[in-house]
């Protein structure tokens, strides 16, 4: 399964419990509680990644992505988390009381335990949130069970965040996020044609099968490269105007010229400007494109403004 430095388990533990999908608002209040609680109390702050998606092996469905492994690793790592790799597989049959006797007492030896209010665990997901503050607090182990977080009435969640994504509510989405919704994909090559309309290098990008897709459109947005935000222009979809081409992220970089090829670039996600369609030629295109830019810019700016 997996299996702690002697040196972290003899301190104690403080886990936060979930899948932490997007790492947004509710995930974040679960995370800082962990966090509050092994300052105060001097334990190790914990949480588990699995190596598979639990639904995979369960239904064979699994909800697109809205953050890749690796980058969830690294914020997880970068808010203080000691991460711990969890075979998922070894403990799918274990019942309620076994996952909290194998793994939370005997593999982690925690101390507190922090998940949110819709959390289940053990075969069929038969403990819930309750099951487990009853069964931790009989055990002598802190367990606190966080309420839903709201916007407005709207319970934030991962499953909220991928529709308002898919639908282009991008700016609704980025506030139950925290942060603006992004991806860290490879560049591709593309055909040069961005370039040579607009001035400015352009990223093809490629969404992994299991990744969230944005509505195909054109968005504000920005790129971060070597320790600096840039103001971008990306258009998510075929790029009907130019060519028949497969779905992709393709991003006009604004005050940049360098070759990105190979590297994996964050794109985040500021505003939808307009719906993707095809133009009746390319000067038509590089006109809306031009407009597009001037968009963007000022988006990007406003933002920097409001900090």
């Amino acid at each position: 399964m997996f299996t702690l430095p002697e040196s972290i388990k003899k301190q104690g533990t403080a886990v936060a419990l979930g899948y932490f999908d997007g790492i947004h608002l509710g995930h974040q209040a679960v995370l800082n509680t962990a966090l509050a609680y092994a300052k105060k109390e001097k334990l190790v702050p914990v949480v588990m990644l699995f190596d598979i998606h639990p639904r995979r092996l369960i239904s064979g469905v699994i909800p697109p992505m809205l953050t890749s492994e690796e980058k969830k690793r690294q914020l997880l790592t970068d808010m203080g988390f000691t991460v711990v790799d969890f075979n998922f597989r070894e403990a799918m049959d274990y019942s309620p009381d076994e996952f909290i006797e194998k793994i939370l007492v005997e593999a982690l030896n925690a101390r507190v335990v922090s998940c949110g209010f819709d959390y289940h665990y053990g075969k069929g997901g038969k403990g819930n949130a309750k099951t487990l503050h009853d069964e931790l607090e009989k055990r002598g182990i802190k367990a606190f069970s966080k309420d839903p977080i709201l916007l407005g009435d709207e319970v934030i969640s991962s499953t909220a965040i991928r529709g308002l994504i898919a639908s282009g509510e991008i700016e609704k989405a980025n506030t139950m996020l925290g942060t603006c919704f992004s991806y860290d994909f490879r560049v591709e090559k593309g055909d040069g044609i961005g370039k040579k309309l607009l001035g400015f290098p352009t990223i093809n990008q490629f969404f992994p099968q299991d990744f969230i897709v944005p509505k195909y459109g054109v968005y504000a947005s920005k790129v971060y490269l070597d320790g600096k935000w840039y103001p971008a222009v990306t258009n998510i979809g075929v790029r009907p105007t130019v060519a028949k081409a497969s779905m992709r992220s393709e991003t006009c970089i604004l005050d940049f010229s360098g070759n990105l090829y190979g590297k994996n670039v964050e794109v985040s996600l500021i505003k939808f400007l307009r719906e993707e369609y095809k133009f009746p030629d390319l000067d038509a295109l590089s006109i809306q494109i031009e407009t597009d830019v001037i968009r963007a810019r000022s988006i990007y700016n406003e933002v920097v403004r409001n900090g």
